[in-house]
């Protein structure tokens, strides 16, 4: 009973801890300079511009932004991603996403 006690609270320990660390914010004292990207020609009058965007990279940020994408429904829009700044950890990037649009009912 005492092992199975144990073993039990162990495993929670190891559950919450791999939820706590998955869900941690990736901070930075500097922020990444975003590199001079030249905007191509529209690939269609569907497509929209997706500028500065970061993806989160083994401890830092890299450069992802600088396309065009169609957006997954009709009439989505582009909320364009951001820095944001926490006085005690240092600046964090939240992601841009599609927002929006028509949706067809199932």
């Amino acid at each position: 009973m005492k092992k199975s006690l144990v073993k039990v609270m162990l495993f929670s320990l190891i559950f919450f801890g791999a939820c706590f660390s998955a869900s941690a914010q990736l901070y930075v004292t500097v922020r990444p300079v975003s590199p001079t990207i030249v905007m191509t020609t529209r690939p269609s009058p569907t497509h929209v511009w997706i500028g500065e965007e970061w993806n989160e990279n083994g401890g830092s940020y890299r450069y992802s932004g600088g396309h065009w994408d169609n957006p997954p429904h009709a009439g989505d829009r582009w909320n364009q991603g951001h820095w944001d700044h926490d006085k005690d950890h240092g600046d964090h990037w939240t992601r841009g996403s599609w927002q929006g649009g028509e949706r067809k009912k199932k």
